[in-house]
């Protein structure tokens, strides 16, 4: 009971932060991507008190092995920037470019009536279902003697 308290609030909370920030509006966020156009800057000041945040929310999270919540919690412990990180940040971005959103202000977004928001939704789920699908394609075990597709 406790813990589904717990992720409505913080559910909450986020996205009423998302929705006072202006991160649910695509114009803004195009406006604040367009370096070279009529760039609005005032996108860098909520995800300046984000990262504010989420510093001192890491640090402490480094610190234990059980969530508040009595959950188990471990962070990603590896460093590595490879080809996959890049190419993933790259695409990431050019979708919330192109689409001003990324997936918590779409959500968000949706609940709040946007119909852009939901042609986003419908489009990431299906990048993500394809994207499964060919790391399945690559990884997929094939005995020896089976010819490559």
């Amino acid at each position: 009971m406790m813990k589904d308290l717990f992720s409505v609030v913080s559910g909450l909370v986020f996205g009423l932060g998302l929705i006072a920030g202006g991160m649910t509006d695509p114009a803004k966020v195009q406006g604040f991507l367009d370096l070279f156009g009529t760039w609005d800057p005032s996108l860098a000041f909520v995800m300046g008190g984000a990262i504010a945040v989420g510093v001192f929310a890491f640090a402490a999270a480094k610190r234990r092995t059980v969530s508040w919540t009595g959950e188990h919690m471990e962070l990603p412990r590896s460093t590595v920037i490879d080809t996959r990180l890049i190419v993933g940040g790259v695409l990431f971005g050019a979708g919330w470019g192109l689409g001003g959103f990324c997936p918590g202000p779409a959500i968000v977004a949706l609940g709040g009536g946007l119909p852009a928001a939901g042609i986003f939704i419908v489009a990431m789920l299906a990048g993500m279902v394809g994207h499964d699908r060919w790391m399945q394609g690559l990884f997929a075990s094939r005995p020896a003697s089976a010819p490559a597709r």
